[in-house]
């Protein structure tokens, strides 16, 4: 079981980045029954529960599956990181991104616990259906952090979705939604970088600044 001391809500949310890098140590089922505790007391529409977590360790299925997925991964990471310019040896913050990234992608099998978080869908593909799912996701991320854990959520099964849906028996009806990788930091968590609360809330009408949404002292913000 995780020791990772006492974690208030706000502090959370304050500090649940994203982790690409892990130490090799195995999850314990306890931390995956808490973690999952958590993320399965996300709302929905009209509380239906679609959201299913299809947990990946290391059984015969899950290590093709693993497979499929490290290919896939790694060939976005060559596209985005060709189309985006990420620096390969620069000591800046983008040049550490970059290099976590490769970190995350060549070892992908490697990551101790491997989650889809699927949709079961109860009508036709629709604009707003990620609102059933997506919350689930992100409390499976706080909860993990709660636990001395940490993940990152990414897209780049879409891919082999085909691939694993044979693999893994995911039937028709159902979505891939996104793909959590999940384990125990190599570093640690810390206070995310995000734009001042000030530029993105907004009071009586649009682009008029709330004069009440202030950053506690000491946040730092990204750039752009």
């Amino acid at each position: 079981m995780s020791d990772p001391g006492e974690v208030g809500l706000l502090e959370g949310l304050a500090t649940t980045r994203a982790i690409r890098r892990f130490r090799p140590d195995p999850v314990s089922e306890e931390d995956l029954a808490a973690v999952f505790f958590g993320a399965t007391r996300a709302p929905s529409g009209s509380n239906r529960q679609p959201f299913r977590f299809l947990v990946l360790r290391d059984g015969p299925r899950a290590r093709e599956a693993r497979e499929l997925l490290g290919r896939a991964f790694r060939e976005a990471w060559d596209v985005k990181s060709a189309a985006d310019g990420y620096p390969v040896d620069e000591d800046s913050r983008r040049g550490r991104t970059s290099r976590a990234l490769r970190q995350f992608v060549e070892h992908f099998e490697d990551v101790p616990v491997v989650v889809l978080a699927c949709l079961v869908r109860y009508r036709g593909p629709h604009p707003t259906e990620g609102a059933s799912v997506y919350p689930a996701c992100q409390n499976l991320l706080l909860a993990a952090r709660a636990r001395g854990l940490g993940g990152v959520l990414t897209m780049w099964h879409a891919a082999v979705e085909d691939e694993l849906r044979a693999v893994l028996g995911i039937p028709d009806g159902v979505a891939v939604a996104a793909t959590i990788a999940l384990g125990h930091p190599e570093g640690g968590h810390g206070p995310v970088r995000r734009r001042p609360v000030g530029e993105l809330v907004y009071e009586d009408a649009w682009d008029t600044p709330a004069p009440w949404a202030v950053d506690p002292p000491g946040t730092r913000f990204t750039r752009g």
